[in-house]
């Protein structure tokens, strides 16, 4: 697990390889992610967009970017928090992925980064 906290924001990350949507003689690891956004500022914020940076120790480093996570821009008063799940594909057994995202004070529509944690992508059978 991973967490990072920036401007009030907690980020935790959960990552998990999933060997029944994978297949190693092909090239093709599936990992999939559980990001927890807690707002422990004092002001109500909105995600509006994310920014990932995957790296795969096979491939070429991707970015991904785009409007808010799993077709949400979700609001965040104080104390609230915001969870979802995605995935994350790599040819290789073995990388990482870590981003930001953008978020907004509603209050006054002042706009700031937040870093999301590294998770470190990594086949358990491969490392033996």
């Amino acid at each position: 697990m991973g967490i990072a906290v920036s401007h009030g924001i907690r980020i935790t990350a959960r990552v998990r390889f999933e060997p029944a949507h994978s297949d190693p003689n092909v090239a093709r690891f599936i990992f999939s992610y559980r990001i927890t956004i807690a707002n422990r500022g004092e002001e109500t914020v909105q995600l509006m967009r994310r920014h990932w940076i995957i790296r795969d120790s096979l491939a070429a480093v991707r970015e991904v970017e785009g409007p808010g996570v799993v077709g949400e821009t979700p609001v965040l008063k104080p104390g609230e928090d915001f969870s979802y799940s995605s995935a994350c594909d790599l040819r290789s057994g073995f990388g990482r992925m870590d981003g930001t995202y953008l978020m907004r004070r509603v209050r006054d529509g002042a706009e700031f980064r937040v870093e999301i944690p590294t998770m470190h992508l990594a086949h358990p059978g491969a490392a033996n």
